[in-house]
C-alpha cells in the first residue's frame, strides 16, 4: 500500500491499549463489500416495494454490513427497546424500511478502501470466505438440533471473527505483519502474534466491541471454547472453528477431534458427523 492510496484514518502503528482500540473501532466507518452497494442502489429505487426480508436476505451474505447494521440500530434504539435486534430481519423492522435507506445513504465498498493493497483485500477475503464456511457449518448444526434461533446462530457464527475484519480494512499493514509471523513460524499461536503486533488480541477487542456496541449477547458467549459453550453459542464455536482448521484442507490435524465434538453435539456417530460436515462444505 503506497502512501499515495492510504486512506487517512488508517492505522500504521499500534493503539497504547484495549481501550484506544476500542475507541478507534467504535468511531470508524465500517466498508461494506461492493456488491451489497450495488443491490442496495437496486433496492433504493424500489423502495416501496422493499420490505425487510427482502433485505435482510441480501445483507446476509455481507458479514461486514451485518456488523454494520446490527451496531447501528443497537445504537439507536429506543428506550423501550429492552434487548438489541439479534438479526439483520429484526433490526429492519425495529428501524423502518426509509430510515434504515436513510441511515446507510452513503457506505464506503471495502474494495476502494483497500484499492491500494491486493495483499489485505485477499486477506480480508479469507476471513469473509472462512465466516461464511462456519455459519453454514454452524446453521446446519441448530436446524439438526431443531434450535428455534437458529437465524440468530447463523448471524453470530458470520461476525465470530468480526474484529479481524475490522483489522485488515482499519490497519492492513498490521494485519499483513500478523500474517508474515506466522507464515515465518507456523507454530506461533495467533494470540502470541497479534499481541506482538498490535499490543492487544483480536478475542479482547471483538469483547470489547461486542459489549461497547451492545450487540448480541450470542456473541459475547461464543467467546468461550466450545466444550463450556451451550445451545447456539455452542453451534457458532464449533461451526467457527471446524472451519479455521479446514482453510488449507481437511488433512489439518486437529479435525479429528473437531468432528468427535460436532458428533458428540449433535448425537451422531463420528461417521455420520463427517459424512454430515463433507455434505455440507460440497454444497
Amino acid at each position: 500500500m503506497t502512501s499515495s492510496t492510504k486512506p487517512p484514518d488508517e492505522l500504521v502503528r499500534p493503539l497504547a491499549d484495549l481501550a484506544a482500540w476500542t475507541s478507534h473501532f467504535r468511531r470508524a466507518q465500517i466498508p461494506v463489500l461492493r456488491e451489497t452497494l450495488e443491490a442496495l442502489d437496486a433496492l433504493r429505487a424500489n423502495e416501496e416495494r422493499t420490505d425487510a426480508n427482502s433485505i435482510g436476505e441480501m445483507i446476509g451474505g455481507d458479514p461486514l454490513m451485518t456488523l454494520k447494521v446490527l451496531a447501528y440500530a443497537s445504537d439507536h434504539r429506543g428506550r423501550s427497546v429492552v434487548t438489541a435486534p439479534e438479526t439483520v430481519i429484526a433490526a429492519l423492522v425495529m428501524m423502518g424500511i426509509p430510515p434504515f435507506f436513510r441511515a446507510f445513504a452513503a457506505p464506503v465498498a471495502v474494495e476502494d478502501r483497500l484499492a491500494g493493497s491486493p495483499e489485505a483485500l485477499a486477506g480480508l477475503r479469507r476471513v469473509l470466505r472462512r465466516a461464511h464456511r462456519g455459519a453454514r457449518f454452524a446453521l446446519a448444526f441448530a436446524i439438526h438440533r431443531t434450535d428455534p434461533h437458529a437465524a440468530t446462530v447463523h448471524a453470530a457464527a458470520l461476525l465470530h471473527e468480526f474484529a479481524e475484519m475490522l483489522l485488515w480494512c482499519h490497519a492492513p499493514r498490521l494485519a499483513l505483519r500478523i500474517c508474515a509471523m506466522q507464515d515465518a513460524d507456523p507454530t506461533l499461536r495467533s494470540s502470541v502474534a497479534q499481541r506482538g503486533v498490535l499490543r492487544i488480541e483480536l478475542d479482547e477487542l471483538q469483547q470489547a466491541l461486542v459489549a461497547a456496541w451492545r450487540l448480541p449477547t450470542l456473541l459475547a458467549e461464543t467467546s468461550q471454547e466450545p466444550q463450556a459453550a451451550q445451545g447456539g453459542a455452542r453451534a457458532v464455536a464449533l461451526g467457527s472453528r471446524l472451519a479455521r482448521h479446514a482453510a488449507a484442507g481437511w488433512d489439518n490435524a486437529a479435525i479429528p477431534d473437531d468432528i468427535a465434538e460436532v458428533a458428540a453435539f449433535l448425537n451422531l456417530s463420528p461417521a455420520a458427523a463427517l459424512k454430515l460436515v463433507m455434505e455440507l462444505d460440497a454444497d
